[in-house]
């Protein structure tokens, strides 16, 4: 006996809890993510900033969540941050139909992001500088919710030759590593880069038929390459004398 699509659909939403209780689980019972950045040299002095941070109260968090999974809606967040003061619908409205920018307006009202006024809208907290710091909380909080994951944001470290600051940090490599079990050593990647957005047709990374024009990302993501190559040969010699 086959299974009806609404058995089918609550077998396959209990198949994603149990994987991603199952991948919290076996996250707690690993190193934690401070651990295992000490291991190699790293020590966090300051993390997850909220000056610049637009995310509603917890109780609004997971729908808010659910809402950066749009592109559109991400798009219009960037706008409305722009505007640095009051703004009209119409000064946002480039990435969405008028009826769905204003939706999107309305539910930034409801989760009290923003406050309505008389000839338009306006941040309810401010000033906010860039988008940048909601999309490195969105990108955490992915790693958290999907796949189980340790992750902080908006880090700042200090190390002997190296320093500065990273929007994302998670604890992921390993779950990476189980996906490509099956490669041979020299296969495996040893670095990865996590792109905020998707490949898409329209900004020509991808052909009609969904394939990845290669010349193309890597002409994009150019200097994110370059940087990756750069720290696999800085931590080379590292490794050897491991």
């Amino acid at each position: 006996m086959s299974l009806s699509d609404d058995q089918a659909i609550d077998e396959l939403a209990y198949l994603r809890r149990e994987v991603r209780r199952l991948r919290s689980a076996i996250n707690r019972l690993t190193p934690g993510l401070d651990v295992l950045l000490k291991r190699r040299g790293f020590t966090i002095y300051k993390k997850e900033p909220s000056d610049d941070l637009l995310v509603p109260a917890r109780n609004y968090q997971a729908r808010y969540y659910g809402m950066l999974h749009k592109y559109s809606f991400r798009l219009l967040l960037r706008d409305v941050i722009k505007q640095q003061g009051p703004f009209t619908p119409e000064d946002v409205t480039r990435y969405a139909a008028p009826g769905i920018t204003k939706k999107y307006l309305e539910y930034l009202v409801s989760v009290k992001l923003l406050k309505k006024k008389t000839r338009g809208y306006v941040l309810a907290k401010g000033p906010i500088k860039s988008f940048g710091v909601t999309l490195e909380w969105y990108v955490a909080e992915v790693f958290k919710r999907e796949f189980g994951s340790e992750a902080v944001w908006g880090v700042k470290f200090k190390r002997p030759r190296v320093g500065g600051d990273y929007d994302v940090i998670a604890k992921v490599e390993r779950e990476v590593a189980l996906e490509l079990r099956e490669l041979a050593h020299y296969e495996t990647p040893k670095k990865f880069l996590l792109i905020p957005d998707d490949f898409t047709v329209e900004r020509g990374e991808l052909t009609p038929t969904l394939k990845v024009k290669r010349r193309v990302v890597e002409k994009e993501y150019k200097a994110e390459i370059d940087k990756i190559y750069e720290e696999a040969e800085r931590d080379e010699p590292r490794e050897e004398r491991a």
